[in-house]
This record gives C-alpha cells, sequence and structure tokens, in this order.
C-alpha cells in the first residue's frame, strides 16, 4: 500500500483523523453527560439536609388524605392546581413573547407615541418595552391569573399560607446563606461557558446605561418574586396536603422546562434549584428566602457577564 500512494497517505487511511463531526460527537456527549455527577454528588446533601422535611409533608398529607377518604371525599385542589398551572404556562409561550408584543403592545405603543406620549420613545427603548411585556405577561400568569381563581373556587383557604407569610423570615436567613455558598460555585462553573457571556443579560441594551441597566434588573427582579409566588408558593401551598413531598418533584418538572432555551447547565440546574428552592419554601413555610437567592443569583449573573466582555454600563442614560 505505501508503494501505492506513499507513507503519509498509507497512514492517514490506516489511522485518520479526527473529522469534525467525531469532534462534534466527543464535545456534546461529554458536555451532555457533565451534569451527571453533579447530580449525583449533590443528591446525598440534599436528602440529608431535608429528609425531615419531606418525611414531615409526607405525614401530613397521609393525614389529610386519610381524613378525606375516611369522609368519602375527593381532594380537588391537585386538580384543580394542575390544570391551572399548565393553561397559565400554556399562556406564556404563546402569548407572553415577543410574538405577541409585535404584533399587539407595540402597534398600540406606535399609536400613542404618535398621538403625543413623551414618556414611550419606542425607536430608543422599543427592546426595553419588549421585555417589560415579557415581565408584565409572567407576573399576570403567575399571581394575578391563579391567585384570584384561587380564592374564588376555595374561599377558605387563605392565600398568606401559599408561602406569603413573614413570620420567621430573619429566623432562616442563615439558610439563605447557605444556598448561596453551594450556587455561587456551580454559577463560575456556568460563567466559564462560552455560551454565558453572550447569552446574559437578556436585555442587550443593559451595557448602554446605567438606566437600561436598572430597569430590565427591577422588572427581571418582579418577575422572579411572581415566579416563586407560582412555583414555590402556589404550586406548593395548593397540593402540599395531598402529595406530600411529591409535590417538590412534580413542581420542579415545569420548572426545570421553562428554562429550555437557556444555557445546557443552567437548564440542568434548574432541576437541583427546583428540589432545592421547593423544599426550602416547605421548610421555612416562606417563599422569601429562595426569592433571595434567586435574585442574587440573576444579578450576579448579569453583571458577571457584562463585565467579562468588558460592557458595564459607564454613563447614567443613553445618548
Amino acid at each position: 500500500m505505501s508503494a501505492l500512494v506513499g507513507p503519509r497517505a498509507a497512514a492517514a487511511i490506516l489511522d485518520p483523523p479526527s473529522s469534525p463531526l467525531h469532534t462534534l460527537l466527543d464535545s456534546a456527549l461529554v458536555k451532555a453527560a457533565l451534569p451527571v455527577p453533579a447530580i449525583v454528588l449533590l443528591a446525598p446533601i440534599v436528602y440529608w439536609f431535608f429528609k425531615k422535611t419531606w418525611y414531615e409533608l409526607d405525614v401530613e398529607a397521609q393525614r389529610e388524605r386519610g381524613a378525606l377518604l375516611a369522609e368519602g371525599k375527593l381532594d380537588l385542589r391537585p386538580p384543580v392546581a394542575f390544570v391551572l398551572c399548565a393553561i397559565v404556562l400554556t399562556l406564556h409561550d404563546y402569548y407572553g413573547g415577543r410574538g405577541t408584543f409585535e404584533q399587539v403592545i407595540k402597534p398600540w405603543l406606535r399609536a400613542h407615541e404618535l398621538a403625543g406620549s413623551k414618556w414611550i420613545h419606542l425607536d430608543k427603548y422599543g427592546n426595553l418595552w419588549s421585555y417589560l411585556w415579557w415581565a408584565f405577561a409572567r407576573i399576570a400568569g403567575y399571581v394575578l391569573i391563579p391567585l384570584p381563581i384561587w380564592k374564588l373556587l376555595f374561599p377558605r383557604d387563605s392565600l398568606l399560607d401559599l408561602g406569603l407569610r413573614t413570620r420567621g423570615f430573619v429566623r432562616h436567613l442563615p439558610i439563605y446563606g447557605m444556598c448561596l455558598a453551594v450556587v455561587l460555585p456551580a454559577m463560575w462553573l456556568v460563567a466559564r461557558q462560552p455560551d454565558f457571556g453572550s447569552y446574559y443579560p437578556f436585555y442587550k441594551e443593559s451595557s448602554r446605561s446605567w438606566f437600561d441597566l436598572l430597569a430590565w434588573e427591577s422588572a427581571y427582579f418582579l418577575q422572579f418574586f411572581a415566579l416563586e409566588v407560582f412555583f414555590r408558593g402556589f404550586w406548593l401551598g395548593t397540593m402540599r396536603r395531598s402529595l406530600g413531598s411529591g409535590a417538590i418533584f412534580a413542581m420542579a418538572v415545569p420548572y426545570c422546562m421553562i428554562h429550555y432555551g437557556k444555557p445546557y447547565l443552567e437548564a440542568n440546574g434548574a432541576i437541583v434549584a427546583g428540589v432545592v428552592l421547593g423544599s426550602l419554601s416547605m421548610r421555612t413555610k416562606s417563599i422569601y428566602a429562595g426569592f433571595l437567592v434567586h435574585i442574587t443569583v440573576a444579578l450576579l449573573m448579569d453583571l458577571l457577564a457584562l463585565s467579562n466582555r468588558g460592557a458595564l454600563p459607564s454613563v447614567l442614560f443613553p445618548p
């Protein structure tokens, strides 16, 4: 063979170089498997820290369901809550994004601007307005739709019991610190991924001025509060008495799925975050510690992404 094609060509035939496809498959397989050992390592820690909470939830659920079954009744809360959650998430996907903004909200804003409204400035802040619509749609879907409907259907249930009570909040602040101690190293790992810097912040004009950044972060924080009310408050508060600790893991599934489209490692991190924040909410009877964790991480990720590409704002208002 070497006499016909030469030694280098023969070596290439016998030991061909890695093709781009092989390189792609190798890197994709490594990246796909990367979260698995992290989840396996974290699982015993999460179990040890929250096993008492999960046990208490299961005992409470068994007692509540036993009492209802003894009376020949069904608990309608889980089916109603599941259907409401499905409706909300579907509305978000179809009407809470840029498509609805471009077709409905933006023309409405443009008409008001042409009519003389001085505060819209659609040409300068059009992208910011689209994210304000996105944040409003999340707040409406997560809070303004399910909570009033729930109160109408179950008037004896107190909405404050859906994780909204502030009693004992200060006492649980050390848990907030412990969660950050676990999350921050993981965030550092995610921040090293090449798709991180180009993905955050969502609002790309955040680097244009401090006004842009602060307006975006304010809307971002409000939708995070609404998200915590929905997933860790409404979902768990309405299902805990029937599903026990299973309510936490049921909630973690759609919570992970709303992260699809974000960097892969972050979507996998949402699995752990959903279980941890849900368990934390059930342990403290409050959503506020989880909310603090969420906004702290979100703010640091945005600032880190801007800093990594030298894009922190340098002026108060855009020119």
